[in-house]
């Protein structure tokens, strides 16, 4: 898969498809049980979870490959990258615990 950004340099698709992987789990995994407490049918709720997941993969299209400039990786440095790396990954794992607290509850 060749995915270029807006000026038409070709960027790593690897970093896109795993965060959309990423939150193709999140959404269809809780999305559809919150919905279904919230009381509606469990079709609905898929339906708004797909929604939900076509939104956030064309925020995530729009922010990792349309307007990313590669050379951006050589002017930050290494540290800082595993820094933001590091934080973002507690920060998902935190909403994930908190998105499972009201179902073990």
């Amino acid at each position: 898969m060749k995915l270029r950004n807006r000026e038409g340099e070709a960027v790593d698709p690897v970093p896109f498809l795993v965060v959309a992987g990423i939150a193709f789990a999140v959404v269809y995994s809780f999305g559809p049980l919150y919905f279904r407490a919230l009381g509606l049918p469990i079709r609905y709720g898929v339906v708004v979870s797909t929604g939900l997941f076509a939104a956030s993969t064309a925020g995530l299209y729009h922010r990792m490959v349309w307007t990313l400039d590669p050379a951006y990786r050589e002017v930050v440095p290494v540290g800082d990258r595993f820094e933001r790396l590091l934080l973002a990954t507690l920060a998902c794992i935190g909403a994930v615990v908190l998105l499972a607290l009201p179902l073990v509850v």
